[in-house]
């Protein structure tokens, strides 16, 4: 199993992404193994950026770049093995048909699709996810523990059943801050933070306990969407309650 960090929340605390080697070297650091993704918007682009986490000692699992069909095919070409679901569609049906002709496409080049369960989505909530998945067979988990607890799901219970169909798993915890507010407005109803320092009792090591027993043995990001200080402290943070579980 590999650790490193889905870097969002890094780039709004920095005002965009401005120095891969620096973010590469500081990560490095505290102990993490590469970025979830590799965005490059040329083929040039992205091999100078692969070859500068190979010669950092770093790794990175999947590839964006400038649209779906290029990223598929720079992710096989890198010898990756999965993509985001990324599709046009709001409506869950229509949603649901387009992950499914996505995933055709990608079986092509060799690659897995995974769905990112987020808050604000067609795939939202923890009965969403399994008719997502129940209507996808074909389709795997970049599987998001933090926001499909803030939507009142099981995320120890999702491992349990679909532990199978997971491509990548996404750490992080959720703080809410103003319960009078719904989850149509999650972003004002709380906010993402390290491990353990949520309040909704969602225990990221019982889920990593659950990753384990369904045999998982790939990419494990720390995910933070928002800092309220320098992010290399939260993911230090985070990064030692893993430590301290064994991971």
């Amino acid at each position: 199993m590999r650790f490193g960090i889905a870097d969002y929340g890094m780039n709004v605390w920095d005002g965009g992404f401005f120095d891969l080697e620096a973010r590469l070297v500081a990560l490095r650091g505290i102990g993490y193994q590469g970025l979830e993704r590799l965005e490059a918007a040329s083929e040039a682009d992205a091999l100078q950026r692969a070859a500068l986490y190979h010669r950092l000692g770093m790794d990175f699992a999947t590839v964006r770049g400038p649209n779906p069909a290029i990223s598929f095919q720079w992710t096989a070409a890198f010898g990756k093995s999965y993509v985001w679901a990324s599709v046009t569609a709001r409506d869950f049906d229509s949603f649901c048909r387009q992950v499914n002709i996505q995933v055709e496409a990608c079986q092509r080049w060799g690659l897995a699709v995974g769905l990112h369960n987020h808050l604000g989505t067609p795939v939202e909530s923890q009965e969403q996810l399994e008719e997502f998945l129940r209507r996808c067979p074909g389709c795997g988990l970049v599987f998001d523990t933090g926001h499909l607890a803030a939507a009142g799901g099981d995320p120890v219970e999702i491992v349990r059943t679909y532990g199978n169909r997971l491509v990548a798993v996404h750490l992080k915890d959720w703080l809410v801050v103003h319960p009078e507010i719904g989850l149509d407005q999650w972003s004002k109803r709380g906010r993402f933070c390290e491990l353990g320092a949520g309040n909704i009792g969602l225990d990221n090591i019982a889920v990593m306990r659950e990753v384990v027993r369904a045999g998982f043995d790939g990419w494990v990001f720390i995910e933070h969407d928002t800092h309220l200080q320098d992010p290399l402290k939260d993911l230090a943070i985070s990064r030692e309650v893993l430590r301290r579980a064994g991971y």
